[in-house]
């Protein structure tokens, strides 16, 4: 069976990010950048976009890694562990404290009055609350 094809255009592209060495089709997991001003190799976990001028790697070309001489190899500490459940939480709480409205309130939709017009935009005025008699 013949892959399937996006719009008809081809085969359809992975999500997954291989590694950048030729001919390697391993999922990349490490992400190697050179720094050419202290000459130094710095490799650390898989940055959240590819880059152009970062290498992705998969674990086994990660692992073999050298840097020319006179170069300084940095490997940044990787914690393979997903975000903990205190993290999500405390993320979700700043998102729902986010979502609530100002206390006090604020003004009710619709009880301003327009004092101006461009286009099909409007200035708009509060209106005075109205007092009892």
């Amino acid at each position: 069976m013949a892959p399937r094809t996006l719009t008809g255009y081809g085969p359809t592209v992975s999500p997954v990010r291989r590694c950048s060495r030729t001919a390697c089709s391993q999922p990349a997991v490490f992400t190697l950048t050179y720094v050419y001003a202290d000459s130094t190799a710095v490799l650390g976990p898989l940055a959240t976009y590819a880059e152009p001028h970062c290498y992705d790697l998969c674990a086994e070309h990660a692992e073999r890694l050298t840097a020319p001489r006179g170069w300084e190899v940095v490997r940044l500490p990787t914690d393979g562990a997903p975000p903990s459940t205190d993290d999500l939480e405390a993320l979700a709480n700043a998102v729902r404290e986010a979502a609530r409205p100002a206390p006090g309130g604020g003004e009710p939709v619709g009880q301003g009055v327009e004092v101006g017009r461009r286009g099909h935009l409007r200035v708009l005025r509060s209106a005075q609350p109205q007092r009892d008699r």
